[in-house]
């Protein structure tokens, strides 16, 4: 562990070092080793350092093999010449307050309600730890989250030690230690005893304080979204700039904005209804004009439009074949791209109109289906929209003369 100079003190910035070996892995990605190294490799649940080595940027950091590999963008180093590392101080300290307050959190549920975390991640924005629970409710998070804060503020330390298999029995693990060898324990007395790999803070101040943000259900386990020190003041910047902006849209003062949006989402529900139904008298306003206009194309009512959902047009040539059970209407709209077709024949006829879809949609590369009595569809293409109409014409018209003769 001498060359893990991370492990001897997570506080290190700077250091000095030699180049072992510069080599590239199987997809032609291009790392060094170094004969010691204060960049910390991706590993429990914490993410690598970033940082230069002399000028060249380290885009990630892996342990394989035992070996801890720097990744490089570029192929610059010799064998055994001295360099300078430098750490990405922001990053690391992030994490580590991030990482110790998992720690803490982690500790809370088990503490107060003997809820075990069975995975842990660190994201640039939030932290995540899923707990061993179905449920949980405002006021067990509540709980839990004050002990976490209560922790933090009592500024203890965190310690950390390097312990065998067999003295593991002298501490209370909050759970079972997955390695027999290079065992580390970090440890806030009194508090939380764990086995980890990851960087941590001298003491439990450090973290500065922790905000649950948000809680979810993911695969029968409870998920817990959570920030730690410096994040906390970025999405209180985040929230209340989104507060302020709704504060400004609405006319609203930060105290009654809950109520204000309540009277605006009763309002757009009467909207919205009112809406419909004035839809729905359009839309049965216009299938009787469909009808009355096209009375000597009998049985056969078409049109096309620019900019109209098919969910109008199916209703529409419902209204239609309803009126009218002797006819077949056609109903194309182009919408950007995209061309839309419904069909729907009244009872009286018996065309089937699965086959002429069938013929209709390889002509816009399109995909659909329905019943013999009404189909729908649609493909991307380009073909105007007046040429494709008087297409889907011509190929009903067929069918048409073919039940004719047929009767």
């Amino acid at each position: 562990m001498e060359h893990k100079l991370y492990y001897q003190d997570a506080y290190i910035e700077h250091f000095s070092s030699r180049v072992k070996e510069q080599h590239h892995d199987l997809e032609g990605n291009w790392y060094v080793t170094l004969e010691q190294t204060a960049f910390y490799p991706t590993g429990g649940g914490q993410p690598h350092d970033i940082g230069f080595i002399n000028e060249e940027l380290v885009t990630n950091v892996e342990e394989i093999d035992g070996e801890i590999r720097h990744y490089i963008q570029n192929p610059v180093f010799t064998n055994h010449i001295e360099i300078d590392g430098k750490i990405d101080w922001i990053r690391r300290y992030d994490f580590m307050q991030q990482h110790a307050g998992q720690h803490v959190l982690t500790a809370a549920f088990v503490e107060l309600f003997d809820i075990q975390t069975t995975s842990f991640h660190l994201g640039e924005e939030t932290v995540t730890i899923d707990l061993n629970c179905s449920e949980i409710d405002d006021t067990q998070l509540l709980a839990a989250e004050e002990l976490a804060n209560r922790i933090i503020m009592e500024n203890r330390p965190i310690e950390t030690k390097w312990v065998t298999k067999e003295q593991l029995e002298q501490y209370p693990l909050r759970k079972k230690v997955k390695v027999d060898q290079d065992i580390r324990l970090v440890i806030i007395p009194e508090f939380d005893y764990n086995g980890c790999g990851g960087t941590h803070p001298r003491n439990t101040a450090e973290i500065a304080m922790l905000k649950i943000l948000k809680v979810e259900k993911q695969n029968g386990q409870i998920r817990i979204h959570f920030v730690c020190g410096n994040r906390i003041r970025k999405q209180l910047h985040k929230k209340q700039k989104a507060v302020l902006e709704m504060v400004h849209l609405l006319s609203s003062s930060e105290e009654k904005l809950g109520d204000t949006v309540k009277v605006l989402l009763n309002q757009k529900k009467v909207l919205e209804k009112q809406l419909a139904e004035k839809q729905q008298l359009l839309i049965e306003f216009e299938s009787k004009e469909l009808v009355e206009f096209q009375q000597q194309a009998f049985p056969l009512i078409h049109a096309h439009y620019h900019d109209r959902s098919i969910q109008d047009l199916q209703k529409l040539a419902q209204l239609v074949v309803a009126e009218s059970p002797s006819v077949i209407v056609l109903l194309i709209a182009r919408n950007e791209q995209r061309l839309q077709v419904v069909l729907g024949r009244g009872q009286n006829l018996n065309v089937n109109l699965k086959a002429v879809l069938s013929e209709i949609l390889p002509l816009i590369n399109g995909k659909g289906g329905g019943s013999e009595s009404f189909v729908q569809g649609g493909g991307i293409d380009g073909t105007d929209v007046v040429l494709f109409e008087d297409t889907c014409v011509n190929l009903l018209k067929n069918h048409l003369a073919k039940l004719h003769e047929n009767v």
